[in-house]
């Protein structure tokens, strides 16, 4: 079977029975995600929305979980300037499949509050974004969404000759 993706066609290997696993490994501090424990350099992220901003770093590092797959870890601040509430929400998508929204903190006024996200088992298969929303109650006034598992490609460059 052919599998047309963003223009490549891919044989599928899935007919004949092999299994396909992306596992992205870090050498030399690359600041690619891991899923066998290594940690991974920490990457900036930041999200917006009416006074307030939620801004800080995430990384991969060993599961204290017992798991084969690192730890995802997300640790930032969440800052407002004017009156209101504002809260950081955040959904992970398992095997193509997205979860609700859930309310990781609120910050009322002016002032911040720590964000410390950990998801202990983060497979090849997950995916998650956050965002920032006005009030506390619902995800119906929100800023954009900013992925929390992106990660920057780098490496070295190549010569021909």
């Amino acid at each position: 079977m052919n599998v047309k993706l963003r223009g490549i066609f891919l044989k599928s290997a899935l007919c004949a029975g092999a299994a396909l696993v992306a596992a992205p490994a870090v050498s030399g501090g690359s600041a690619a995600a891991t899923t066998g424990g290594a940690a991974a350099a920490p990457v900036a992220w930041s999200a917006t929305h009416g006074t307030a901003t939620a801004a800080g770093t995430r990384w991969t590092e060993a599961s204290d979980s017992g798991s084969p797959f690192s730890a995802l870890v997300i640790e930032g601040e969440l800052r407002n300037s004017g009156s209101e509430c504002y809260s950081v929400w955040v959904r992970w998508m398992r095997d193509l499949v997205p979860g609700p929204y859930t309310k990781q903190v609120t910050q009322c006024g002016t002032g911040s509050t720590p964000v410390n996200i950990r998801l202990g088992a983060y497979l090849p298969t997950t995916t998650g974004d956050l965002k920032v929303c006005r009030g506390n109650q619902d995800t119906k006034d929100c800023g954009d969404p900013v992925s929390l598992t992106s990660w920057p490609v780098t490496g070295t460059s190549r010569t021909t000759g």
